[in-house]
C-alpha cells in the first residue's frame, strides 16, 4: 500500500489558507482571475452531446456556463445543484438567512478538497488520495454529504496499518468516526509493538493515549508499554514548553500512568525501568517492590487483569505417559529446557499436586530464555489440588512469545508436601491442530539448581499455549 501521508493530530483539521481562501475583491487590491482551467467558452447546443443527466450535470462542473454563484479563488458553481446535494447549501441559498451574494468566502475549507466535494456533488466521481483524504473527509462533513464521507473513510480503511494506526485514531476520534476507530484499535491490538514504535505514536493526545492504555487486548509486554509511555510524555512536556523532567512527566501524563499495569512486569522489568524512572513516588516503588517479593501481597493502585490479545482455542501438551508418586520439595526450582518448531504464545503450565489429599501449594512459574538467562515472564500465586494424579493449572499474568527454534527453560518452585510426578518422558511431542500448522516440543535437561526433573521424570508435565 502507498505511504499515507496524513495530517498530524497537532493539525487535525485543515488549515486556512489566507489569501488563497479570499474571494475576488475581498480584502483589497483587484479581483483574482480564474484559474486557467475553470475558463471554458459557451458551447452552442452543448445539452445535445450529452446522453445523461450525470454527464450534462459533470460538464457543468467548474464551468462559468449558467453558474449563479462563485467559490475559492473565482470558481464558479449552480446553487441548485449545489443545494440538490447537500443540506448546508441548501440552507445557505434557500433559507431563512439565505446570502444573497454571488461570490461565497470559505475561510477553512482546502481548495483541493472543496473541489473534491464539488466533483462528487455534480458527477459522483470520486478524486480523493493519500494528500487529501483527510481534507475532503472534513469537507463532506461540514457540508453534510455522507456519500462522500463514507468514500473517505473506505479509502482510508483500505491503507489502514500499524504504522500509522495512532494516527488514523487520533483522527476518527476528532472527526466522530466510531467505525474507523474500531478499526484502527483492532490493527494496535494485533501489532501493538509496531504500531507504538511509529513516530504518530507520541502525537496523540492524552484522551486517546488513555483509550488505548485500557484495553485489555493489547499484544505488548507491560515494561515495553511503559517505555513508549515515557515517550509520549518526553514529546508532550516539549509541546507543553516544559522542561523534561521527572515530575513534568508525571504531570503530563496524569491519570494515563494509573492505566500501566505494574503488577504484570517482572521485578526485574520493574526494577530496570519503572522503578528507576522517577516518574513513580517512592512510597509506590516501594509498594509496588513489596507486592513482587511478600505473600500476602499489600495493596497496589495499579491493575492487575492481564492483557491478553490471543484468539481461537486453548492448546496443551503433556510430556509424559505415566503418573507415579513422591516427589518432594525444598526450595529448588523443577526445571526442563524446550524449544518449538513455530511462534507461539505460552500462558501457563500443568503441575501435578499432593499425594495426601485436597491440599494448597504456594508456587512460582518462570520462562527463562536460556542463552540469555533473562527471565520473560513469571507469576507468584497458588494452586488446590484435590489429591488425585491430575494436573492443575497455574497461569502467567499475560501471554509469553515463544519464538522458533530459541532455548527456553520452563520453571516452576513449590511449596508443600510430596505430590505426584511424570514418568516415561518424551524428548519430543507434537501437537496437531485441524486449522493449524503442527507444534513440534523438543525437551532437553536444564544442568545446575535443579530439583529433579528431567526429560525422563519429574515435574512441570503440561505447557499451556495458543499458536
Amino acid at each position: 500500500a502507498p505511504s499515507l501521508p496524513l495530517p498530524t493530530p497537532e493539525q487535525p483539521l485543515p488549515p486556512a489558507r489566507g489569501a488563497a481562501m479570499a474571494t475576488a475583491g475581498g480584502s483589497g487590491g483587484p479581483p483574482e482571475a480564474a484559474p486557467a482551467a475553470l475558463q471554458r467558452e459557451p458551447v452552442y447546443n452543448w445539452q445535445a452531446t450529452k446522453g445523461s443527466l450525470q454527464e450534462r450535470f459533470a460538464f457543468l462542473f467548474t464551468n462559468e456556463l449558467l453558474s449563479d454563484v462563485r467559490f475559492v479563488q473565482r470558481i464558479p458553481a449552480h446553487r441548485f445543484l449545489l443545494a440538490a446535494g447537500s443540506a448546508v447549501f441548501d440552507a445557505m441559498f434557500n433559507g431563512g438567512m439565505a446570502t444573497t451574494s454571488a461570490e461565497i468566502e470559505l475561510p477553512d475549507v482546502e481548495p483541493a478538497a472543496f473541489l473534491a466535494l464539488l466533483r462528487f456533488l455534480y458527477s459522483d466521481e470520486v478524486q480523493i488520495g493519500p494528500e487529501t483524504v483527510m481534507t475532503t473527509l472534513y469537507t463532506a462533513k461540514k457540508y453534510a454529504v455522507p456519500a462522500l464521507e463514507a468514500h473517505c473513510v473506505e479509502f482510508l480503511t483500505k491503507h489502514l496499518r500499524a504504522d500509522n494506526a495512532f494516527m488514523l485514531l487520533t483522527q476518527a476520534r476528532l472527526f466522530d468516526e466510531p467505525q474507523l476507530a474500531s478499526l484502527c484499535l483492532d490493527t494496535i491490538d494485533k501489532s501493538t509493538m509496531d504500531a507504538i514504535s511509529a513516530e504518530g505514536f507520541t502525537d496523540i493526545d492524552i484522551d486517546t493515549l488513555c483509550a488505548v492504555l485500557e484495553r485489555d487486548t493489547l499484544s505488548i509486554r507491560e515494561s515495553r508499554l511503559f517505555g513508549a509511555v515515557v515517550r509520549w510524555a518526553e514529546a508532550e512536556c516539549q509541546r507543553q514548553q516544559l522542561p523534561v523532567t521527572s515530575g513534568n512527566k508525571q504531570k503530563v501524563l496524569g491519570k494515563a500512568l494509573s492505566l500501566i499495569r505494574f503488577p504484570l512486569m517482572t521485578i526485574e522489568e520493574f526494577a530496570a525501568g519503572p522503578a528507576q524512572s522517577g516518574i513513580l513516588s517512592d512510597r509506590e516503588v516501594v509498594n509496588l517492590f513489596l507486592h513482587f517479593t511478600v505473600n500476602p501481597k499489600p495493596r497496589v493502585d495499579y491493575i492487575d487483569r492481564p492483557r491478553c490479545c490471543l484468539r481461537g482455542k486453548e492448546c496443551s501438551i503433556n510430556r509424559f505417559q505415566q503418573v507415579e508418586s513422591r516427589w518432594g520439595y525444598s526450595g529448588t526450582s523443577d526445571r526442563i529446557r524446550f524449544t518449538v518448531n513455530r511462534r507461539i504464545s505460552i500462558v501457563g503450565f500443568g503441575l501435578y499436586g499432593s499425594i495426601h489429599g485436597p491440599t494448597d501449594y504456594q508456587v512460582n512459574i518462570q520462562i527463562i530464555e536460556y542463552e540469555k538467562n533473562q527471565t520473560l515472564g513469571q507469576n507468584d500465586t497458588g494452586f488446590s489440588c484435590d489429591g488425585t494424579a491430575n494436573t492443575f493449572r497455574v497461569m502467567f499474568k499475560e501471554p509469553i512469545e515463544i519464538l522458533p527454534t530459541v532455548s527456553y527453560t520452563a520453571c516452576a518452585t513449590l511449596k508443600g508436601p510430596d505430590s505426584h510426578y511424570g514418568t516415561k518422558g518424551l524428548k519430543k511431542v507434537i501437537h496437531e491442530s485441524p486449522t493449524a500448522s503442527k507444534t513440534c516440543f523438543s525437551f532437553s535437561s536444564s544442568p545446575g539448581n535443579n530439583n529433579g526433573t528431567s526429560i525422563e521424570d519429574g515435574q512441570i508435565p503440561e505447557i499451556i499455549f495458543y499458536t
